[in-house]
């Protein structure tokens, strides 16, 4: 599947406050967090138009969860520390890639096909 890399990096720029570690991305990463917002979109609205612009939003998220720091939080590392800077991640970093789809990229998908989607309630594990 051919991206228009430029196009979601513009997108990205202008509509987006948290956009440096897409922005800084080279071409084949940017490609590959578009492939897999667009995957995942997909696969969580099935039968639903998704458009481009939801599909940039989540692109620019993914690229922040999955950063060099943050991804060792989804592969499970508790914490590190580097030349004296400490890193602690919380037991609830990591996530499946759904728990990432930001309501904005909900709501453009929703727009685009004339219903009414929400994020939903999710099921927690809690301690009594």
């Amino acid at each position: 599947m051919t991206r228009d890399i430029e196009a979601a990096t513009a997108y990205i720029r202008l509509n987006t406050l948290d956009n440096e570690d897409f922005i800084d991305g080279d071409v084949e990463r940017k490609t590959a967090l578009l492939n897999v917002s667009d995957r995942t979109l997909k696969r969580k609205f099935p039968g639903l138009t998704i458009p481009d612009e939801a599909n940039y939003l989540f692109a620019a998220t993914l690229a922040g969860a999955f950063n060099d720091t943050n991804k060792l939080a989804q592969q499970g590392v508790a914490s590190f520390s580097v030349k004296g800077i400490a890193f602690t991640f919380k037991d609830w970093a990591k996530k499946e890639l759904d728990a990432f789809i930001p309501a904005d990229a909900i709501e453009l998908i929703g727009a685009e096909n004339g219903v009414n989607l929400s994020a939903g309630r999710s099921i927690k594990w809690v301690t009594l």
